[in-house]
C-alpha cells in the first residue's frame, strides 16, 4: 500500500485562491460603499443647487438629503479611523 503525499504547493494554491477571492470581495464591497457615499453627496449637492437656483424643491427633502450625506461621511471617517487604529496595533505587535 502506498500513501500519496499532499504537497505544500497544493495547499498554497488553495490558500492563494481563497485569499484572492476574499481580497476581491472586500475590495468590491469597499468600492460599492464608497460609491454609495459619493452618490449621497452628489444628491445632496443637487438638492442644494436646485434650492439656490429657485427650483421647486421641498426644503425637508433638502435637509434630509444633506443630513444623510453628513452622517454617511461621518460613518465612513469613523470606520477609516478604526481600520487605521487596528493597522497600527497590528504593526506594533511583537512576533
Amino acid at each position: 500500500m502506498e500513501i500519496n503525499k499532499i504537497g505544500l504547493s497544493g495547499i498554497n494554491s488553495v490558500n492563494s485562491k481563497v485569499n484572492d477571492k476574499t481580497e476581491t470581495d472586500f475590495r468590491a464591497v469597499l468600492n460599492e460603499q464608497l460609491n454609495k457615499l459619493n452618490d449621497k453627496q452628489v444628491e445632496a449637492d443637487n438638492y442644494i443647487s436646485d434650492l439656490i437656483s429657485g427650483n421647486d424643491v421641498d426644503l425637508h427633502q433638502v435637509m434630509i438629503a444633506t443630513e444623510e450625506a453628513r452622517l454617511s461621511l461621518e460613518l465612513a471617517v469613523q470606520i477609516r479611523n478604526k481600520v487605521v487604529e487596528a493597522y497600527k496595533e497590528l504593526n506594533n505587535m511583537q512576533l
